[in-house]
């Protein structure tokens, strides 16, 4: 599906102005880091736009902050969530705060998910 300007215009704002626990995570996932996995970071897909999508292993990864605990955006984060998952995407979610405090935590949580969804030859 083609991206609108303002799909795209507004992923790259987002990329600009990334959370800290985004920059944390970033770092570790960029330049095929993680299992040799092609993360991409605020990317649209349908429309909406995640925080980082492995569009190979059709696995996204959301960093939330306090806001996603009210309940008007914990709803539409699962109208969100039913999405993309008819449209075969796994979702991992974490919090700001546990990247930022427990980062290996993190990173082996997602390998793990990485080594469940390696792709079959």
């Amino acid at each position: 599906m083609e991206k609108s300007k303002e799909e795209i215009a507004l992923a790259r704002g987002l990329r600009k102005r990334q959370t800290d626990a985004e920059r944390v995570l970033w770092n570790k996932l960029r330049n095929k880091q993680m299992e040799g996995v092609k993360f991409r970071r605020q990317q649209p897909i349908g429309s909406y736009i995640v925080d980082f999508v492995s569009l190979e292993r059709k696995l996204i990864i959301e960093i939330d902050g306090g806001q996603h605990n009210e309940r008007k955006v914990r709803e539409k984060d699962q109208e969100r969530e039913k999405w993309l998952k008819e449209k075969g995407y796994q979702i991992l979610r974490f919090w700001n705060n546990d990247v930022l405090t427990n980062i290996e935590g993190v990173l082996e949580r997602i390998k793990e998910t990485l080594e469940v969804k390696t792709p079959s030859p």
